[in-house]
């Protein structure tokens, strides 16, 4: 491949949370703000949530970059480790993969009839790991509201860092809150230094949790592994569901596990692939 040819990518979706994928390892490309925030543009340039950039990785099978839509580099995103696994299967032979991410080793596993399990982990539950700029005692449930002390619109969230920070809030009717209003202030609330992602979740029964996201640095997206990975931790710290449960997105269904025996949290869902392309350097200043 020459200095000019055209820039091959992929685009896939989990859930409809999608995104860019650029194998990264041959053509080592620098991706600056500018960049990402214009191949992000769903009128002007190819459009996802999340830009994938997959590179050399010296202790798993690939290293995956991720930039927010708004340029911004962040250290998870499940529903992107998901369709990487998938990639990885036809790569490497074999189900199983160890994909690298700045928040750690994630392990994605192939199931028969295509969709793909990845073990995100071990959640952080302490505050200054979430991290917040106060100190709280209890992080299921912090000092957070909005609207009239006597009567807040929403209040006492569950926070969690599971790849990235997460601020859940239990409501009664989702439809009753305007998340596209409420997640710009709450993303950006001074408890959180690093912003974090916002959810409102809906409890079915112990066995479903309907969710909405406001996605840091996306906004409102179709689905989120990452909420939904917090979503079954914070459940469960509230003693709301069972260890195992279905969460509801616009996009989809994922099926979560935070598992007992490790902590660790299983995600599992179905992946898409909607179509291989490439774009011009010249076209976004890849020169």
């Amino acid at each position: 491949m020459t200095q000019n040819s055209p820039i091959p990518f992929l685009k896939m979706n989990g859930l409809g949370n999608d995104f860019i994928i650029i194998d990264n390892r041959t053509l080592q490309l620098s991706f600056a703000v500018k960049q990402v925030r214009e191949l992000a543009n769903r009128q002007t340039g190819i459009g996802c949530d999340q830009l994938i950039v997959l590179e050399v990785s010296k202790r798993a099978d690939i290293f995956m970059r991720i930039y927010n839509s708004q340029g911004g580099e962040v250290d998870a995103c499940g529903n992107a480790t998901r369709c990487v696994g998938y990639l990885l299967q036809a790569e490497l032979g074999r189900p199983g993969s160890v994909i690298e991410t700045n928040a750690g080793l994630l392990g994605a596993t192939v199931r028969d009839g295509g969709d793909v399990s990845v073990d995100m982990g071990v959640p952080r539950l302490g505050w200054e790991q979430i991290p917040l700029s106060e100190e709280f005692y209890d992080t299921s449930r912090i000092e957070l509201q909005l609207g009239p002390i006597d009567n807040p619109v929403l209040h006492s969230p569950c926070v969690v860092n599971v790849g990235n920070p997460h601020c859940i809030f239990w409501v009664e009717d989702l439809d009753a809150h305007d998340l596209a209003t409420l997640g710009p202030f709450l993303e950006n609330h001074f408890l959180f230094p690093e912003q974090a992602n916002i959810t409102l979740a809906k409890v079915e029964s112990e066995e479903e949790v309907t969710i909405r996201v406001w996605e840091r640095g996306a906004g409102l997206t179709k689905a989120c592994g990452t909420a939904a990975c917090a979503t079954v931790v914070c459940a469960v710290r509230r003693k709301l569901t069972n260890r195992a449960i279905a969460v509801n997105l616009p996009g989809g269904a994922l099926a979560m596990e935070w598992r007992q025996s490790d902590d660790h949290i299983m995600m599992t869902g179905a992946i898409e692939l909607e179509y291989a392309g490439e774009f011009e350097r010249a076209d976004f200043a890849f020169v």
